[in-house]
């Protein structure tokens, strides 16, 4: 995006709101002086070992289940070369661009910390590749989330040695052809630098990293649609009493609370029914708003936190600590397990999880807005002629198939690790399978905020004269220069995915 300030990778923890500049909005990123001693650092000691002769896994032996396989010192080159192409494995639809475009960021600032032993020319690549706009084609399908996300980051490294395809101004081309027209040369890769471009978890990072801030959003948005909902149906917002919620004070709960208080603040449809209100309480779906939402919020928080921790720690196996006080028998190259995916798994089914009872407190407030049984005199599914019109009726069953696909992908990944690479790794995170349910989950809940809020604006106005609140107001504003109010029959697919859009591209952001 044009003006923007560019974003120094440090290997630096990136917060999702940086994630999204770089991935949706273009911002632009370079490398920092500090991170590019730390490269030059952590190389050194690679090529320490290679002119001692020493055997290191990644540097010169085989991988996975034949890491006993010493490659003698002529045949290196072929094998990153052999390593990527083999892994390079990935099937089904290709990531988006901006998720490709945050794999790329994700990836190159895991390298600047210095941990995995190469060059700076590959670094170097995967920030020009983002600068200039070249999205490696990764199928989204095919990594187990151990040794990290494989067969996406092998994607990714394809186009890097001019290999694979990718996206460049919009059209797919051969990788080595877009590198071509963005002006870049591939790089033939050095010792330990084709493991070094594949382990980790960048590509569940980046899925779930960019689905975790829409979802984010939407738990705010909720609070929006409640409200109108609230509204509509001549609710009370007593539950939402700041009292209440500072004898439990999770910080989900309180602020929902007070963001509910806020968006109802100086309503004339509340001040209608205010001295004559026959209802001791509302039903759940309006009075626990700030309980469930508010639990939602605090989910997703906690899955951004570790989604942040994750963009910037080293991942890759083995890691070089150039810093080592020893320099004898290999001790500053050490294999663990960094890239395994089970912080961020665990993470994205919570996630998913969250979301789902989300979309299922919203559709409650929908069937009641539509129920001609519980909507406080509205007409039965909001049609101005009932019974010659249907109305909203479609509206509700749409939210009740989408909540139940929900529910079936709200079922957790990480528990189902299967063994792989002959065993070697054994127990696998399948994170990147939680990161994309999750992905679908938050698509589909988009479409449920979007069947209440429009809905919940029909609702309002047969209220009329009476008004809600200035907020709330705006809001309605908002989804009727998206969706226009509800004459006679028509078809509601258009006007569902159109105002999911809106929400998506942050045409609703003012009230969240």
């Amino acid at each position: 995006m044009d003006g923007m300030e560019i974003l120094t990778l440090e290997g630096q923890p990136l917060s999702l709101a940086e994630l999204e500049d770089v991935s949706l909005h273009s911002r632009p990123v370079a490398i920092s002086s500090a991170a590019r001693a730390r490269i030059a650092a952590g190389r050194d000691c690679i090529e320490r070992i290679l002119a001692a002769g020493q055997t290191v896994y990644g540097v010169n032996t085989g991988f996975g289940r034949l890491a006993d396989v010493k490659v003698p010192p002529d045949k290196l080159a072929a094998l990153q070369l052999n390593l990527i192409r083999s892994h390079a494995g990935g099937v089904g639809q290709p990531l988006s661009q901006a998720e490709s475009r945050a794999m790329l960021l994700l990836r190159a600032n895991v390298l600047v910390k210095g941990f995995s032993g190469v060059r700076p020319e590959p670094v170097e690549l995967l920030v020009a590749m983002l600068n200039a706009g070249v999205h490696p084609v990764i199928p989204e399908k095919g990594s187990v989330g151990a040794s990290g996300d494989l067969a996406p980051l092998a994607h990714l490294a394809l186009v890097v040695i001019g290999e694979g395809e990718a996206f460049y101004q919009t059209e797919r081309l051969a990788g080595r052809e877009a590198l071509k027209r963005a002006g870049l040369q591939p790089l033939v890769l050095a010792a330990k630098e084709g493991v070094a471009l594949l382990n980790g978890a960048q590509a569940m990072n980046a899925v779930g990293g960019l689905a975790v801030a829409r979802g984010r959003r939407l738990a705010q948005l909720a609070d929006v649609a409640g409200a109108m909902s609230l509204e509509a149906l001549m609710g009370t917002p007593a539950a939402f009493d700041p009292r209440i919620h500072a004898a439990r004070p999770h910080a989900g709960q309180v602020a929902a609370a007070a963001h509910l208080l806020s968006l109802l603040a100086g309503s004339e449809i509340r001040e209608s029914h205010r001295e004559h209100d026959a209802r001791v309480q509302d039903a759940y779906c309006l009075r626990c708003m700030p309980q469930v939402h508010g639990a939602v919020r605090d989910v997703l928080d906690h899955a951004a936190g570790i989604l942040e921790l994750e963009s910037g720690s080293a991942t890759d196996n083995p890691l070089v600590f150039a810093d080592s006080s020893s320099k004898t028998q290999n001790n500053d190259v050490v294999s663990g397990g960094n890239f395994h995916g089970a912080p961020l798994a665990y993470a994205l089914d919570y996630a998913a999880i969250a979301l789902t009872d989300l979309a299922g407190i919203a559709e409650r407030r929908v069937d009641r807005l539509l129920n001609p049984d519980v909507n406080e005199g509205l007409p039965p599914f909001l049609s101005p002629d009932p019974g010659l019109s249907s109305g909203y009726m479609m509206a509700q069953i749409v939210a009740a198939a989408l909540i139940n696909e929900c529910q079936v992908l709200a079922a957790p990944a990480s528990t189902g690790t299967i063994p792989t690479s002959g065993g070697k790794e054994d127990h696998v995170s399948m994170g990147m399978t939680g990161a994309l349910k999750l992905r679908q989950i938050v698509e589909n809940v988009e479409r449920i905020v979007a069947i209440e809020l429009m809905c919940a604006a029909q609702g309002l106005e047969f209220r009329r004269p009476l008004q809600p609140s200035l907020e709330l107001r705006r809001a309605q504003a908002a989804v009727r220069a998206v969706v226009p109010r509800l004459e006679e029959d028509r078809s509601l697919a258009a006007d569902i995915e159109s105002l999911a859009a809106a929400l998506r591209s942050g045409a609703f952001d003012g009230w969240a």
